[in-house]
C-alpha cells in the first residue's frame, strides 16, 4: 500500500479506517455467538510446546525471508502469547524466543542486503511481492529518517520486512544497525506476546467489549493522523513562523510557546539519543545491552525460582564437566575462580579508579565505583530473593543460594575496566579490541570455572553475567546523558 503524501491523503486514510471499524461492528452483531474461550483453549492444547518452534520460525522469516510482505508476523506472535496465557507455555520464554528469532531475521536480511545489493531484490523481488514501487517507498522512508527506520519500522509491516535489507545494501554498518534492531525486536516481541497473553485470560470479555476497544482505536488513529499532518505542516519554516506569530498574539498561548522554546534543545537531544543516528549510537547501544541483560536476569530468575533443579542445559554441562575432570584442570579452575572473589575485584576496581582519577576521567570513575558497589550489594540480595539451592558434588566449599553467581556478576567489572582502558588509553583500534576481548574472555573463564567446580549451574552464571551487564549498561546510559548536559551547560556559559 502506498502511504499518503499530503494532508488530504491522510484524512482519506483515517476515513477508510473508521469506515472499516464501523463495518466490523455491524458484521460482528450479525454473526452467531460462540464461546471464544473454549476455542482458544482447544487451540492451546493442540499446539502446546510446539508453539515455541512455530513462533520462532515465523518471527525469523518475517524479515529473514521477507515473509512479512505476504503475511503479518504479529498474528502468530499474539497467538503464541495467548497459548502462554492458557498455561501451556511460558510467557517469559516465548518473549525471549520471539525476540531472538526476530533479531536473527533482521541480521540475515542485513547480510543479504550487504552481499546481494538492491539490484538483486529488484530483479527477483516480484516472487515475494516486492515491486519496484514498494521497494522505492521504503528506500525513500529510509533516506528521510535514517537508521530510525530500524527501530520504529519494526512496527510498520512493509518497512519491517525491508528495512534491514536496505540497511545492508545502503552501506550502513552492522554495529550501528544491531543496537536498534535489538531494541526494536525486543519491544515488538514484548508488546505482541503480552497482548495475546493478557487477552487470553478472558477473551470473551475482550470480544464483548470490542466496540469500545475499536472506538478507542479509531480515536488513536485520528490522533496519529493529526500528529502526522501537524508535523509535516510544521516542517516548513514559513508555517512555523506563522504559528509562532499566531501564538504570540494570544496571551493564553504565550506561556506555552515560551515553555516549548525552553525545552526544545533537551527534547531534540532525547529524540536523537533514542532514535538511530550518529549522535544516538552510544545511548542506543547502552539501552540495547540494558534490555538484553535485564531480560535474561529476570527471566532466568523467574524460571529457576519456580523450578530450582537443573535445567536441561545445566545438566548437560554438568555431565560434560564430570567427564573432563582432571587434577590439573581443577587446580587451574581454582586459580581462575579466585579472580572473581570480592577481594580480587576490589583490588582491580581500586587500581582502575586510581588510573582514571590521575587522568581526570571523573565520570568514568564514578560509573566504575557505583557499578562495582551495586553489583557487590545487589548480588546477595538477588540470591536471597530467588533462593535456589546449589548443585550437588561441589569440588570447593561454597555456601548460600546459587542464583545468580556472584563470581560471574563480579567478572563484568573486569569487562568494564577493559572497555574504559581501550577507550581512554588511546591504544588504537587493534589493541583496544584485544583488551576488550581479553576482558570478556576473563569474565567467561571465571563464570565457567564455577560450573566446572560444581558450585553453580550454567543458568546461575548466565544470570550473574546478565546482572552485571544490566548494572553497567544502565550507568552507561545515565553517563551519556550527564556528559551531554554538562557539556551543553559549559557551552551556554
Amino acid at each position: 500500500m502506498q502511504l499518503p503524501t499530503d494532508r488530504r491523503g491522510w484524512v482519506k486514510l483515517a476515513a477508510v479506517a473508521v469506515a472499516a471499524i464501523a463495518a466490523f461492528m455491524l458484521i460482528k452483531r450479525a454473526l452467531p455467538d460462540f464461546d471464544a474461550q473454549d476455542v482458544l483453549e482447544d487451540i492451546s492444547g493442540k499446539l502446546g510446546a510446539w508453539t515455541y518452534a512455530i513462533v520462532a520460525v515465523l518471527a525469523f522469516l518475517e524479515t529473514g525471508a521477507f515473509v512479512g510482505l505476504v503475511a503479518p508476523g504479529e498474528t502468530f506472535v499474539v497467538l503464541a502469547g495467548a497459548v502462554a496465557g492458557q498455561g501451556e507455555t511460558s510467557v517469559v520464554l516465548t518473549i525471549g524466543i520471539v525476540w531472538f528469532a526476530a533479531f536473527m531475521g533482521d541480521t540475515v536480511s542485513y547480510v543479504l542486503g550487504e552481499k546481494l545489493g538492491r539490484d538483486f531484490i529488484l530483479e527477483h523481488g516480484h516472487r515475494v511481492r516486492i515491486t519496484r514501487e514498494r521497494f522505492a517507498q521504503v528506500e525513500r522512508y529510509f533516506d528521510s529518517h535514517g537508521g530510525k527506520t530500524i527501530l520504529i519500522g519494526r512496527f510498520i509491516g512493509l518497512v519491517r520486512a525491508l528495512a534491514p535489507f536496505i540497511a545492508g545494501s545502503s552501506g550502513m554498518r552492522y554495529r550501528a544497525m544491531a543496537p536498534y534492531s535489538i531494541l526494536g525486536t525486543g519491544l515488538w516481541a514484548t508488546a505482541f506476546v503480552l497482548l495475546g497473553y493478557f487477552a487470553s485470560k478472558n477473551i470473551d470479555a475482550v470480544l464483548s467489549n470490542s466496540e469500545h476497544v475499536l472506538l478507542a482505536f479509531a480515536i488513536i488513529v485520528g490522533l496519529i493522523v493529526g500528529t502526522i499532518v501537524a508535523v509535516r505542516f510544521l516542517r516548513e519554516p514559513e508555517n512555523r513562523d506563522k504559528v509562532e506569530r499566531w501564538m504570540q498574539q494570544r496571551r493564553g498561548f504565550r506561556s506555552i510557546l515560551a515553555l516549548g522554546k525552553s525545552v526544545s534543545p533537551q527534547a531534540r537531544f532525547l529524540a536523537q539519543r533514542v532514535t538511530p543516528g550518529d549522535l544516538g549510537l552510544e545511548l542506543t547501544s547502552a539501552l540495547a545491552a540494558l534490555a538484553v541483560g535485564s531480560y535474561l536476569f529476570i527471566a532466568l530468575g523467574m524460571l529457576v525460582h519456580d523450578q530450582p533443579g537443573a535445567t536441561v542445559t545445566d545438566q548437560a554441562l554438568i555431565d560434560f564437566c564430570a567427564r573432563i575432570t582432571t587434577d590439573w584442570l581443577t587446580s587451574l579452575s581454582k586459580v581462575v575462580t579466585a579472580l572473581g572473589t570480592t577481594p580480587a575485584v576490589l583490588v582491580a576496581t581500586l587500581a582502575a579508579a586510581v588510573w582514571l582519577g590521575l587522568r581526570r576521567h571523573w565520570l568514568e570513575l564514578v560509573v566504575l565505583l557505583v557499578g562495582a558497589a551495586l553489583i557487590l550489594i545487589g548480588t546477595p540480595i538477588a540470591k536471597e530473593i530467588v533462593d535456589r539451592p546449589r548443585p550437588d558434588g561441589a569440588l570447593v566449599d561454597a555456601g548460600g543460594p546459587s542464583y545468580p553467581s556472584g563470581h560471574a556478576s563480579h567478572s563484568i567489572i573486569y569487562v568494564w575496566i577493559a572497555l574504559m582502558i581501550s577507550v581512554r588509553a588511546k591504544v588504537g583500534l587493534t589493541r583496544g579490541t584485544a583488551i576488550v576481548v581479553a576482558g570478556i574472555a576473563l569474565a567467561a573463564a571465571i563464570g565457567l570455572s564455577r560450573v566446572y567446580l560444581r558450585v553453580h549451574y550454567l543458568s546461575d552464571v548466565t544470570g550473574g553475567w546478565a546482572f552485571g551487564v544490566t548494572v553497567y549498561a544502565l550507568l552507561a546510559a545515565v553517563a551519556v546523558l550527564v556528559s551531554y548536559f554538562r557539556q551543553d551547560g559549559q557551552r551556554v556559559d
